[in-house]
């Protein structure tokens, strides 16, 4: 039993993690109905950005990730504004071509010009496990799921409340409306698209903490594909349980299946959800389903 809770206890503190990976993906996606699968290289380069800081620079780690937020925010909106703008409207493929490519560009560049600082990066306070009613909590997963999480629900509030939020959710419904109604589209695909450098470096920077950084982090960006799937590539509710879930998942699944079956089902166990979630509900478990009018 007490295997058990600590396998649970180790997916629930994967799962706002995983959860505020996927917000990264979401938020662009909600706003815009582009598809980044570019966001594990964002998040690999965030992460190297805040080692840089600490290692090259000297500053603090808050200094590190506000400069790091600073050059990928920047990065990202002059991606935004040269390639993404000329874009609006067209073909998906497109948008896909595009990240992906861009996705290469950084897995290559972000090496050969950072490759000479570290890339661990860590806490500033001890990380010894404690004991919780016998179940051993790793210090590192506690501090990173509760920075995620609060992470997660200022992003989520953000959404819900404030007047940005409200103007980026119109934009996903209806773009000729939302124009039609005075939203400036290409002022709010910017600020979609800062908000996903933002919380990038946040998720590689906590990412990179736990698990340690270099090209590892490129493969976090795999994790959240069945993620977003799973909870609904528009539902930013839909994401987190599903980060939940396949946080758990990969928890229970490494500790009880890959001894017997081998190493590393735990990462394949997610997709299999995927694809049972896309025979029962294409649409996710929160997300909207696709109605055209003919």
């Amino acid at each position: 039993m007490l295997f058990f809770v600590s396998l649970l206890v180790d997916g629930l503190l994967a799962g706002p993690l995983y959860a505020l990976i996927a917000l990264a993906f979401v938020v662009v996606y909600k706003t815009s109905r582009m598809v980044n699968f570019a966001l594990g290289e964002w998040a690999m380069l965030g992460s190297r950005l805040v080692a840089a800081g600490l290692y090259a620079m000297g500053l603090g780690l808050a200094g590190a990730i506000g400069l790091a937020c600073a050059a990928t925010v920047a990065g990202a909106l002059v991606f935004n504004r040269l390639v993404l703008r000329r874009m609006v409207g067209g073909p998906m493929v497109s948008v896909i071509m595009v990240t992906l490519g861009l996705g290469m560009l950084m897995r290559g560049a972000v090496p050969l010009v950072l490759g000479g600082t570290p890339s661990a990066i860590p806490l500033p306070f001890p990380s010894d496990p404690f004991s919780a009613w016998g179940v051993m909590v790793s210090t590192e997963k506690l501090v990173t799921a509760s920075t995620a999480t609060v992470c997660v629900a200022v992003v989520s509030w953000f959404f819900r409340r404030s007047r940005t939020g409200l103007a980026l959710r119109a934009m996903a419904d209806d773009q000729q409306v939302a124009t039609a109604v005075g939203i400036d589209i290409h002022r709010h695909l910017s600020i979609a698209w800062a908000m996903m450098a933002t919380i990038s470096v946040l998720a590689g920077t906590l990412w990179t903490v736990v698990a340690g950084g270099g090209f590892g982090v490129v493969l976090v960006g795999l994790k959240v594909f069945p993620i977003v799937i799973v909870g609904g590539l528009d539902s930013i509710p839909g994401s987190i349980v599903a980060a939940l879930v396949i946080g758990v998942l990969e928890g229970l699944a490494a500790g009880y299946l890959d001894p017997f079956v081998g190493g590393g089902f735990s990462s394949v166990a997610s997709y299999l959800v995927l694809i049972a979630m896309l025979f029962v509900r294409p649409h996710g478990m929160l997300g909207r389903p696709h109605v055209e009018r003919i």
